[in-house]
């Protein structure tokens, strides 16, 4: 490679095009990463042994764009206010009608098949009906036992989309 090849590449010259290539760059980067597929540090480990605190993921916002979501789902949630997101998963949607008793969960009165729950919890919730425009979330670890009290039931505006892995 000649020197006036490097000097070009590590040096180049600031001209309109450049300009406009490098401010199409950063917009682009701009949409991607804070709206699109949105980075995000994992808080918490209400969702392991599948997710770990303090790992990365992104945030796919087009999952829900041209679907609703659906039970089995595991979707961010945004508390109100807040830039924080949890990993979560749906377990109930609007209208039906959600219980905690002996570890399980029960849907309408139907036990809820969770293969993926490892560490079950050890209290009980009265049965609760999810509100219209609302889902029902909980982590997959459901020995934190303040996860099903802060979170719950969540409108489903506040689901920001799905991990891409």
């Amino acid at each position: 490679m000649e020197d006036g090849h490097l000097k070009n590449f590590l040096f180049p010259k600031i001209t309109l095009k450049y300009f406009i290539r490098v401010l199409l760059v950063a917009v682009i980067a701009y949409v991607v990463f804070g709206h699109v597929c949105i980075p995000m540090r994992l808080n918490g480990s209400s969702m392991e042994p599948v997710y770990h605190d303090g790992g990365i993921n992104f945030c796919w916002t087009p999952s829900y764009w041209f679907e609703n979501p659906e039970r089995g789902d595991v979707v961010m949630v945004r508390l109100s206010g807040k830039k924080i997101m949890f990993l979560k998963r749906i377990v109930a949607l609007a209208g039906e009608t959600v219980e905690f008793r002996d570890g399980k969960i029960l849907i309408n009165g139907k036990l809820l098949n969770e293969p993926y729950v490892r560490f079950p919890c050890d209290w009980n919730l009265p049965p609760r009906k999810v509100e219209a425009g609302a889902v029902y979330v909980v982590g997959d670890n459901r020995d934190m036992g303040i996860d099903n009290h802060v979170f719950g039931q969540t409108s489903a505006v506040r689901i920001m989309g799905t991990p891409l892995w």
